[in-house]
């Protein structure tokens, strides 16, 4: 008689390919993890995986099961959400980039949460893409397509970036009257070793050989060292203009521009508390796109808030 907790531990594994990764995931030691999936395959009388050293990879026995797995987890998601819609309940894991996390998400998920008493969201970061399809996250915010099997991917807007710099440094060295007068200036950007999404090597859209100073696989950090000085840096409309210690620098002319794709996996996407999140993803992207393209004030109020209205550089 097949054990029903153990198909739970049979989807981890199957996603994540090795004891270690599922165990955390799963918050069990990974001798559980074996001992599960042994007692599972014994139950259903058939070898589900291929024990190799480099990790388990499934049968033709575990590729059969594996979608009439996912499908009792969709139904069992569903029903911990409720029928009704009313009350959301549970954790929803949404990924991005730091920046995006920091100066943009972070601000605005709380009102939905606000809603919902009942409902977690898990803002995770990385440097590089998370993998949906090892359900590392629910839903990917980014600014790279995802790709994998089964995922909806969808471009929900863009964001400009401009160049920003202290105004102590820019009484120092001089304030660019044009894209020429870059060569004379100083540069913060990305450490170039530790950059795993080419994407992010923008400030080559804007200058062909910059003379960079200061160097951080931090854009927080890249933030706080132009505000004292090292240089002027390229930053997205949604961290250089709600930095008050920063003025943009050549704004509008000296610009790059980004897409913004939002993934989540199929098996997800119907989830009642996945929905929501994404929506609210949806609706604040598209009510920001105007500052998200322009730098100029969004109506949203997290931005309103955050402004720097003395500033004569932002009117």
């Amino acid at each position: 008689m097949i054990d029903w907790n153990d198909i739970p531990v049979f989807l981890e594994l199957a996603r994540q390919g090795r004891l270690a990764p599922a165990a955390r995931r799963l918050k069990i030691n990974h001798a559980t993890v074996s001992r599960r999936v042994t007692e599972l395959e014994r139950s259903l009388d058939q070898k589900l995986f291929d024990r190799r050293p480099d990790g388990f990879v499934l049968t033709e026995s575990g590729r059969k099961l594996l979608p009439y797995a996912e499908a009792m987890e969709r139904q069992a998601m569903a029903a911990l959400d409720g029928n009704s819609g009313a009350s959301l309940t549970g954790p929803v894991r949404v990924a991005s980039m730091e920046g995006i996390a920091c100066n943009y998400l972070a601000p605005r998920l709380p009102d939905l949460m606000a809603r919902h008493a009942d409902l977690t969201i898990e803002l995770v970061t990385s440097p590089a893409q998370f993998n949906l399809t090892r359900r590392e996250a629910d839903i990917s915010l980014s600014f790279v397509r995802p790709h994998g099997p089964r995922l909806q991917v969808r471009r929900i807007g863009s964001f400009a970036l401009f160049l920003y710099a202290s105004p102590g440094y820019l009484e120092a060295n001089g304030t660019p009257a044009s894209a020429r007068d870059l060569d004379h200036h100083h540069f913060v950007d990305y450490v170039e070793d530790k950059v795993e999404i080419p994407a992010v090597h923008w400030l080559l859209d804007v200058v062909a050989e910059p003379d960079v100073r200061f160097r951080s696989s931090s854009m927080g950090a890249q933030a706080s060292a132009a505000a004292a000085g090292a240089g002027l840096v390229l930053l997205p409309s949604f961290s250089g203009e709600t930095d008050p210690r920063l003025v943009p620098v050549l704004k509008p002319d000296v610009r790059s521009e980004r897409p913004i794709y939002l993934a989540v996996h199929e098996d997800l996407a119907w989830v009642p508390r996945v929905r929501a999140v994404v929506k609210t993803l949806e609706e604040c992207v598209a009510g920001d796109s105007e500052f998200l393209l322009q730098g100029a004030p969004s109506r949203s109020p997290q931005f309103s808030r955050t402004f720097d209205r003395n500033s004569p550089t932002r009117r």
